[in-house]
């Protein structure tokens, strides 16, 4: 891997760990960012993403994305997207990959049913659950809870934080909520992760959607982005039957999608010219897609939105999942003694915050393999 460019994230200037632990020997062979990511992968919450909601649940389908695949696919965009504008892959990386740790159960509807039930308790982000749980809810180590990552994957990790939650979690983030207060932007590494996580999410889940019989590829005919790249792949293969052609279309989005933003940021980079990162945080996001392509990208959410995300199908079977969360939290902040006396013992968290601590982990297997169980 080339050296990074004096914009990008340097190991050699991290703001390090909030623990302090004793120095990996330098025949390790890994920086900061690498052991970030390799403790990411090997955490249980990571794991678990395996059994958690992209869209559709978990028990709807084999082939269907879970959080687990997201991942991986968000990483994998990342990395490369990295690569072209000299940044830090390492830390790229780690931060895909640690983004959706904190994601709820049933995906989205249930990360919304949670914050209801956590309305007056100073609600549920998922953003700040990831860092919850990097931050304390891993227990792994012998001198200190959470996985201790460097303050670089934490801030690529908070993506956002209300500003009604700020004084209530200054304590605990410290640093972080200076760029909130501040209105300043977070690395360029962050802001690319952030970007990753959505050309992944809007193009698999288009093939989800068409794989599970919700969306044909007739729908696509007002969809800009979509019609544009259906008419080059055309061009080059006739004839494709609609199960290649659907594939090749996505492929051709994805990689218009990746060169427009390396190309659009590389501009903004050459205009701004930031020579530090610190010089980075005071100026505009710099990372981001063209102002013509990102109108299509708002076209396709808002399409996704209306005919997927939306679908009476998809809402009947998510609305339930919504039930189960709040009927969980409802059984466990009257019963707290029946989550395992383990979970966060000895710690003093809200009660509530507990609750949402135990549910938010749970998978879509196990959320609902305990509303059977506790719902006769």
């Amino acid at each position: 891997m080339t050296t990074p460019a004096s914009y990008a994230v340097r190991v050699e200037n991290s703001k390090g760990r909030v623990h302090q632990e004793q120095t990996e020997p330098t025949n390790s062979g890994r920086n900061p960012f690498q052991r970030d990511r390799d403790r990411i992968i090997h955490c249980g919450a990571f794991r678990r993403l395996e059994y958690k909601t992209q869209v559709f649940l978990n028990h709807e389908g084999d082939h269907f994305r879970t959080r687990l695949t997201h991942s991986l696919e968000v990483a994998q965009i990342g990395r490369s997207v990295a690569r072209r504008l000299n940044l830090q892959e390492d830390l790229v990386e780690a931060i895909c990959l640690a983004h959706d740790l904190g994601h709820t159960p049933f995906g989205h509807i249930g990360q919304d049913a949670l914050n209801d039930c956590m309305k007056d308790h100073s609600g549920f982000e998922h953003n700040l659950q990831s860092l919850w749980v990097v931050d304390f809810l891993e227990i792994r180590y012998p001198t200190f809870d959470g996985l201790n990552l460097t303050f670089e994957t934490r801030e690529g990790i908070l993506k956002h934080l209300s500003n009604k939650n700020l004084h209530l979690h200054k304590t605990w983030l410290g640093p972080l909520t200076n760029r909130f207060e501040d209105g300043k932007q977070p690395s360029l590494e962050a802001q690319l992760a952030n970007l990753a996580d959505e050309i992944a999410y809007n193009n698999h889940d288009i093939e989800d959607g068409i794989r599970s019989g919700l969306l044909h590829m007739a729908d696509f005919h007002q969809v800009a982005i979509w019609q544009e790249q259906l008419k080059k792949v055309q061009a080059i293969y006739s004839g494709l039957d609609e199960r290649r052609l659907k594939h090749e279309v996505i492929r051709h989005m994805i990689h218009f999608l990746v060169n427009d933003l390396v190309s659009h940021s590389l501009e903004q980079l050459n205009h701004f010219q930031p020579r530090t990162i610190d010089e980075v945080r005071q100026m505009p996001q710099m990372i981001g897609f063209s102002p013509a392509t990102k109108e299509q990208v708002i076209e396709l959410k808002r399409f996704l939105f209306q005919n997927l995300y939306r679908h009476p199908q998809v809402v009947k079977v998510t609305m339930e999942a919504a039930e189960q969360v709040r009927f969980l939290f409802k059984h466990y902040t009257t019963f707290p003694h029946e989550i395992p006396a383990h979970f966060l013992s000895g710690q003093h968290y809200d009660p509530h915050r507990r609750v949402a601590h135990y549910i938010a982990g749970m998978t879509d297997r196990f959320a609902k393999k305990e509303f059977l169980r506790l719902n006769h």
